[in-house]
């Protein structure tokens, strides 16, 4: 599935962080077609190398990288700073999703999640701001529908991504003065291998399609093109904003579907 969209990235350096599979391919992909040169971290390098397939090696960068350490995401940032001399827009993609109520929540579950959704954004957004300040550059963070409001079986995962949230908002009004604008996409179920429980259980999937207004869960490639437009100077004068891309999910009050 295309992207749809089209949007002039030629010659800017992106940094996408989870850029190898699920959502981040597709944002990623979609950057390489828009002309970015364009860098992908995540723990393992073989979906990095296969999601840079066919871009020209001097216009791409694979970092294996673990988004829970502290000391590797100042090195990818560093390395991607001095492969291309400057950064100008940056995706915080890379997460975990572990579900369960918190009393059967394990606490290393709890801990391994709030190192790379939290924890994860806090360091990046520390080392790359500053970077980001100098080019004119922006932060997209992918949150998602989860951290606007609560789940049944999933309080950890949506504490961590509400925190996402509201880390773009107040970030906004820090560094906006400064020429960095950050925004976030919110996405609600989207076809990925993260979540292949649920979309291959036919009856299980239909529970959620039932509340979504457009009648089918998102692809990864819903998703890339409004990341690409919050980071394109389409959206210069916009910042702070949680963009819902969920097909009209948050926009029920989550009560039934009268029958008709």
């Amino acid at each position: 599935m295309s992207t749809g969209a089209h949007f002039d990235f030629s010659d800017s350096v992106v940094l996408v962080t989870g850029g190898g599979t699920g959502i981040g391919l597709a944002i990623t992909r979609a950057f390489l077609d828009a002309g970015a040169i364009v860098a992908v971290a995540g723990r393992r390098r073989e979906p990095l190398d296969e999601a840079l397939r066919g871009a020209p090696a001097d216009r791409a960068l694979a970092v294996p990288t673990d988004l829970a350490d502290r000391q590797q995401i100042g090195d990818l940032v560093d390395e991607v700073v001095r492969r291309f001399g400057r950064l100008d827009v940056v995706v915080s993609n890379a997460a975990g999703y572990v579900n369960g109520e918190i009393t059967d929540l394990e606490d290393a579950d709890w801990a391994a999640m709030r190192a790379t959704n939290v924890d994860g954004f806090f360091h990046l957004a520390k080392k790359a701001l500053p970077v980001l300040a100098e080019s004119g550059g922006n932060l997209v963070a992918v949150s998602s529908v989860s951290g606007l409001a609560g789940d049944w079986g999933q309080a950890g995962y949506n504490a961590t991504k509400a925190a996402v949230s509201n880390f773009v908002r107040s970030l906004a009004l820090d560094w906006g003065p400064r020429g960095v604008r950050l925004n976030a996409v919110a996405p609600a179920l989207t076809r990925t291998s993260a979540v292949a429980a649920v979309t291959e259980n036919p009856s299980l999937l239909e529970t959620f399609v039932d509340r979504v207004a457009l009648g089918r869960i998102g692809e990864p490639e819903d998703i890339a093109p409004a990341v690409l437009f919050l980071a394109s100077d389409a959206a210069r004068y916009v910042t702070g904003v949680v963009l819902p891309v969920d097909g009209g999910t948050s926009a029920s009050t989550g009560q039934g579907r009268p029958s008709l």
